[in-house]
């Protein structure tokens, strides 16, 4: 890794980009392109952590049924744009000029839900888009600068920016902040980007974890203890929203897929509703197996359709574990509300620590949806998951990345 050397008081650049990860380093090899004089300030040693551990290694790098649709966010129309300016089709373009080989990952038609379906990774490594990115900086004069932290910036009478380092001075026309959101802090995340937008005077969207697995109290986890490890097709809903993807139970509570989706509309309180047999009405089912087989007991019934530690545990949590013949159509409905409408109230997730996004972050009334400068200092930009938009599990949070960077660079 090259890493810039200091040796003058300042170090000037039409642009700084504080993080290196993928939306800093998009933006750096597309404004350098451009003939503009870039640098990447990185507080780490490593560029790009997230991308290296996407996708088991091989980086989830965008879907390509990804659309507006696919984002929360209090201002939903502001990703729009990016968007359109810059596709997956358009991400795709680049790796496959690089020869970088690339697949959607396999899933069974009959039981996928959305976010499933068109996931692109490399056959490969993840490495390969780092390496892209990289080399694509550099390849157009632009410099990355690591283990620099930054310490103040200052906004000067004749409209450039000061940054003090802990190795040295810098200075820009134009900022932009890439620094990302507060998920996963062992790679590096910070609060550093909202400290800044407070120092512009920026609104802020109150920031949680998304993308988390969801945990239990303690009542409810000595109950589903003997579950973990347990995987199914599930379809998981909160108040108007419903997910169907794998649900797995784990020590802490749940997680999988499914979990991941729906914990991004979850706040503390309210009831999740999971459909463990989403493909069946498990009351007409259980009044049929009631008729052909009188003298089995339900658990044994109920194995038939789900794993035997899950059969296990309805029968008994419903109390109702007897030979089916004797259960009446009330008793019935009991399991079959236990298994098609299971609600759980959630103690919480498991935080910044195993999220793989941030909601919430800078206002997005405070940014163009164009260039992302803010709206109140001339030359100040955000992009990327510091931003208030969170996309949905399956590649949609690095095609934002690549798209607010791609797009800011445009201005710049």
């Amino acid at each position: 890794m090259r890493v810039g050397s200091i040796l003058q008081k300042y170090q000037k650049y039409d642009v700084i980009i504080i993080g290196a990860g993928a939306a800093g380093l998009m933006c750096a090899w597309q404004t350098a392109k451009r003939g503009r004089s870039v640098a990447i300030i990185e507080h780490r040693g490593k560029i790009a952590e997230k991308i290296r551990i996407s996708g088991g290694g091989r980086c989830n790098f965008t879907n390509i049924y990804n659309s507006p649709k696919n984002y929360l966010s209090n201002n939903p129309h502001f990703c729009k744009s990016a968007l359109t300016r810059f596709t997956p089709q358009d991400f795709i373009a680049l790796l496959d000029e690089r020869c970088i080989l690339h697949h959607e990952k396999q899933y069974d038609e009959t039981i996928a839900g959305e976010a499933s379906k068109g996931q692109l990774f490399c056959d490969d490594s993840a490495e390969q888009i780092i390496e892209m990115l990289q080399d694509e900086v550099q390849r157009n004069g632009g410099r990355i600068h690591l283990m620099t932290k930054v310490q103040q910036i200052e906004k000067q009478e004749e409209g450039a920016f000061a940054l003090s380092t802990d190795r040295g001075d810098f200075s820009c026309e134009k900022l932009v902040i890439a620094s990302g959101g507060l998920s996963i802090p062992k790679i590096g995340a910070s609060n550093f980007g909202y400290e800044t937008a407070k120092q512009f005077g920026l609104n802020i969207i109150p920031p949680s974890a998304g993308l988390v697995p969801l945990t239990f109290d303690e009542e409810l986890l000595t109950q589903t203890k003997e579950l973990s490890g347990i995987s199914v097709d599930a379809c998981v809903s909160c108040e108007n929203t419903s997910f169907r993807e794998g649900l797995l139970f784990t020590h802490r509570g749940l997680s999988g897929p499914s979990i991941l989706q729906i914990s991004s509309y979850w706040k503390p309180g309210l009831i999740i509703t999971v459909n463990l047999l989403p493909d069946d009405d498990v009351y007409e089912w259980l009044k049929s197996m009631r008729q052909s087989r009188p003298k089995q007991i339900l658990h044994n019934i109920l194995s038939l359709k789900l794993p035997s530690r899950l059969a296990q545990f309805i029968a008994t949590k419903t109390g109702h574990d007897v030979r089916i013949a004797d259960l009446s159509d009330k008793k019935l409905k009991e399991v079959a509300k236990a298994i098609n409408a299971w609600e759980v109230t959630p103690k919480g997730s498991e935080g910044y620590r195993t999220a793989e996004a941030t909601l919430g972050g800078v206002d997005t009334n405070d940014i163009s949806s164009k260039t992302f400068e803010t709206k109140s200092t001339k030359g100040l930009h955000f992009i990327g998951e510091i931003l208030d938009v969170t996309g949905h599990l399956g590649g949609h949070n690095f095609q934002w990345a690549w798209a607010s960077g791609w797009c800011c660079a445009q201005s710049l």
